[in-house]
């Protein structure tokens, strides 16, 4: 009886409670092993462990399953988690995080978070970068001039608010905030780059500092965002600020070494990779990667430097013992290419493919090309295999710098206003 009334009481209430009723509806979703619930996917080395996936596209490209449109314009990429889909974006004058039902690509809800406050340069205009982190029943987001929420994934409802400038002395990057929460254990880790506050750790369920520190060798926030590892028994936070890579202990955020090879101290962007006491980091603008050995004390060790992978923002994945990613641009012929992780020897590069943004899942590399083209290549460290490639249709005028996700047998692709689904799952 209760849940009749209950229902009718709902239908009186109008579209408004319908709304509710899907949130509810997506709120009782399970998690799903294959979700990507935030930057580069549930690693954050942009690696899926998903198979069964197609090795082989039409020409048109895989069946379309939705697409969501009017999402405002940003560049970041969406989150998967527990039947939602996240992302952050500049819808007039406000940023927004907004949510959409996973199955049907329907907004479930939006929730305001800052003015949208333009950064300046020739990219400026289009918004939001930074990827949501989704942890259980609430996700953690920073918005372009600073500004970081815990909102609850069901609702939108906001938990707790700060800024990376008023509350901790931060300042803003050149082209805004870009980074993506990291959620370890009890804590929420980002990079205000203060003087006194290079990266802190925030309390995840009231926001309240745990630490701050000072890291002088790092310098400023840039774009990339800190990725946790586990060296000789010690958790460390690794980030790649203006200055260079840094290590600093998970425990209480003091400094444990540097290497700034990789910097060029115009935009380090992408995110470094740690495997077996070994962080890799690269940037463009001339400067190219870096391989450094860690653990042991303080020191970093650099193992090898190239120009081979100067990598400006489409990221990079470590598949087997390889190292796939673009090197050029800026002005450069651009290149895919592979690279042996431990010493730095080019395998093969490939024009063809250009200027792109990766991720991996079941053998293949998911390759974006910024000028619009998708690409599906083998995973094959002996020479270059193009799989299929297909044209997204209804570009922006923007770069499609967005990086691919791929999420329970879907691939995603934002381009500004518009979210497309694709099923490349095999039937």
């Amino acid at each position: 009886m209760y849940r009749k009334l209950l229902g009718l009481v709902l239908i009186g209430m109008g579209a408004g409670s319908l709304v509710m009723a899907d949130v509810r509806k997506a709120a009782d979703r399970a998690a799903s092993p294959f979700d990507w619930p935030q930057w580069q996917g549930p690693d954050r080395t942009g690696v899926s462990h998903e198979t069964g996936l197609l090795k082989k596209w039409p020409k048109e490209g895989p069946k379309l399953a939705w697409k969501a449109e009017e999402l405002g314009g940003g560049y970041s990429a969406p989150a998967i988690a527990a039947g939602r889909i996240f992302g952050l974006s500049f819808r007039g004058q406000d940023e927004v995080v907004w949510a959409l039902d996973e199955k049907t690509g329907k907004e479930l809800w939006k929730t305001r978070i800052a003015e949208a406050k333009r950064a300046p340069g020739p990219q400026g205009p289009e918004g939001s970068r930074g990827t949501p982190s989704v942890d259980g029943d609430v996700l953690y987001a920073l918005g372009e001039n600073g500004d970081l929420v815990c909102l609850e994934t069901a609702t939108g409802k906001e938990r707790w608010h700060k800024n990376l400038i008023s509350d901790f002395g931060g300042t803003i990057p050149r082209w805004g905030y870009s980074e993506s929460p990291l959620v370890d254990g009890d804590k929420v880790i980002v990079t205000p780059g203060a003087n006194d506050a290079t990266l802190v750790a925030l309390d995840k369920k009231t926001g309240e500092t745990i630490w701050k520190d000072q890291v002088p060798e790092g310098g400023s926030a840039h774009y990339s965002s800190i990725i946790a590892a586990d060296v000789d028994g010690q958790r460390e936070y690794i980030q790649f600020l203006q200055k260079g890579v840094v290590g600093v202990s998970a425990k209480d955020g003091s400094p444990l070494w540097h290497f700034d090879q990789p910097a060029n101290r115009v935009s380090n962007i992408s995110t470094p990779i740690y495997s077996d006491h070994s962080v890799f980091a690269a940037s463009a603008y001339g400067a190219g990667g870096a391989l450094a050995k860690i653990g042991n004390g303080s020191k970093a060790e650099v193992v090898y430097a190239t120009k081979k992978m100067k990598n400006h923002h489409g990221g990079m994945v470590l598949v087997d013992g390889y190292l796939y990613g673009e090197n050029g641009g800026n002005g450069e012929t651009p290149y895919l290419v592979c690279l042996d992780f431990k010493t730095g020897k080019v395998m093969w590069e490939e024009a063809k493919a250009g200027k792109g943004s990766i991720a991996y899942a079941d053998g293949c590399l998911y390759y974006r090309d910024e000028n619009g083209p998708m690409i599906l290549v083998e995973d094959n460290p002996k020479k270059y295999v193009e799989l299929s490639r297909f044209n997204q249709p209804e570009r922006s005028k923007a770069k499609a710098w967005s990086h691919p996700v791929i999420a329970n047998g879907k691939l995603y692709l934002r381009d500004q206003n518009v979210l497309f689904c694709y099923d490349v799952k095999q039937h």
